[in-house]
């Protein structure tokens, strides 16, 4: 069986993690790996993939099957989902909620000849099946997210990409209140705010406008102008003793009815490395972008899209014996 040919633009947190995942993989091969960066900077797990500048990546067209985006959705995947998917089959993790039928329209304007699997990850991604699953089986239901407690790799992004931002990290917590709200089958109603706060850790440049930082970041539409949010100023010394893990993890519930019966489901993750995770989501992904594009079924993709076997190495034989 031929090897699926995957390259990685980007090689941070997320792009390490796919690296790993690919790796672990034994139907992939690693190609490549862009980046911004001076390649020589990059030091891979496997020394023996290149590393090439980003530029050269429409130079191989003919030499991956698919690459995935490993860019943050602030300001990467904007620009380079489109340009990607107008070349390549693409798999990416645009997480920006609100905007995901805007950013599918995009891709879907240019993947003529290519397939593009966007937003996965666990949230979108797994967490938006589980949703899915849920409202169909109890569609007299109201359905529920719970992010953390974790850091997020979207919203730590955004908050780096702040003018006088040198590093920071923010997490996601969840109000235990209202999850034993909905686990009592109350099914009750919230605001954005009521269901978890937001707390970040910012190291400043030096001479920054901290009141500005903290400003831009409470105002940031989309990621926490509707949520209570903390911001901490701490020194290099703090952030590296601290707040160098990357766990996360969240809950999907739905509290509904059939008849007179009231029932609760729930689909839970706890991660003690969340771009790994996320990357190891990609990566199964890029396996259903693959078997698209062989079909000829172009354009952009979602997880809804994908038929639970495209996800994976085994044969539907094998899936049908093991794990039905």
């Amino acid at each position: 069986m031929d090897k699926i040919r995957i390259g990685i633009v980007g090689y941070g947190n997320i792009g390490r993690g796919v690296e790993k995942a690919v790796l672990a993989a034994e139907d992939m091969e690693l190609r490549a790996v862009f980046t911004r960066r001076s390649p020589s900077s990059l030091k891979l797990f496997d020394g023996t993939i290149p590393v090439l500048p980003i530029e050269a990546a429409s130079k191989m067209t003919n030499g991956i099957d698919v690459m995935i985006l490993c860019g943050g959705s602030a300001t990467d995947l904007g620009e380079q989902g489109p340009y990607f998917a107008s070349m390549f089959n693409i798999v990416d993790s645009y997480d920006t909620h609100a905007k995901i039928p805007e950013y599918m329209a995009s891709i879907d304007a240019v993947a003529k000849k290519t397939t593009a699997v966007i937003s996965t990850g666990w949230d979108p991604g797994l967490f938006s099946m589980q949703r899915l699953v849920m409202e169909s089986v109890l569609p007299d239901g109201k359905c529920y997210t719970f992010w953390g407690h974790g850091l997020s790799q979207g919203h730590s992004d955004a908050v780096r990409r702040i003018d006088g931002v040198k590093n920071a990290v923010q997490y996601t917590v969840p109000i235990d209140s209202a999850i034993e709200a909905v686990r009592s089958g109350n099914r009750p109603d919230f605001e954005t705010r009521d269901k978890h706060v937001r707390i970040c850790y910012v190291v400043p440049e030096p001479g920054a406008d901290k009141a500005l930082i903290e400003l831009t970041i409470k105002t940031m539409p989309h990621y926490f102008a509707d949520y209570d949010t903390t911001v901490n100023f701490i020194d290099n010394e703090e952030m590296a003793a601290n707040h160098s893990k990357m766990p996360h993890g969240g809950i999907v519930m739905h509290s509904g009815r059939t008849d007179d019966n009231e029932h609760v489901m729930e689909f839970s993750l706890r991660l003690q490395s969340n771009p790994e995770f996320t990357g190891a989501v990609m990566t199964a992904c890029a396996r259903a972008a693959h078997r698209f594009s062989r079909e000829g079924a172009y354009g952009a993709k979602t997880v809804f899209d994908i038929p639970l076997r495209y996800l994976s190495p085994k044969d539907r034989a094998d899936l049908i014996k093991d794990l039905l």
